[in-house]
């Protein structure tokens, strides 16, 4: 089953269970898998652009938490938190930091990189392995630090 389908699926049982949260951040990712799929016109949409749409909304929650935080917006942030609770199970497991470093490390050497002006050069090349597994920023700043080194 697609990925889509199942949101659908999880959307009527959030409807049948009251969960209100849930359902408000399942519509909210049904929106915008519609959205794309107006773009072009198709009636599907692959597996890896609802990914990508789902990574896109899983970090501008993140995002917002972090600037509900500092604004001591907790209810704010407690709802947006709330709501990436359901979005992150679509998404693939992530890598952890250690498993990241592994890769940036071995793209380093494969690369022959050395100083932070290879950074262009290797970071399309993780971006392109690694894909949804990791948050792009944290990518960025793990191999900031090892070119650093």
């Amino acid at each position: 089953m697609n990925i889509e389908n199942q949101i659908s699926l999880d959307i009527k049982l959030a409807m049948k269970e009251k969960e209100i949260n849930k359902l408000a951040a399942l519509r909210s990712l049904k929106s915008a898998i519609i959205l794309e799929k107006t773009k072009d016109g198709s009636k599907n949409i692959s597996n890896d652009i609802v990914l990508k749409i789902i990574t896109k909304m899983v970090k501008q929650r993140k995002d917002s938490i972090q600037l509900y935080l500092r604004k001591s917006r907790n209810d704010l942030a407690d709802e947006e938190l709330s709501q990436l609770k359901h979005l992150e199970p679509y998404l693939p497991k992530q890598l952890s930091e250690a498993e990241i470093r592994d890769v940036v490390k071995d793209v380093i050497n494969s690369n022959n990189s050395s100083s932070l002006s290879d950074l262009g050069k290797c970071m399309p090349i993780l971006i392109s392995m690694i894909g949804n597994k990791a948050d792009g920023s944290l990518i960025s700043k793990i191999l900031r630090q090892e070119l650093s080194n």
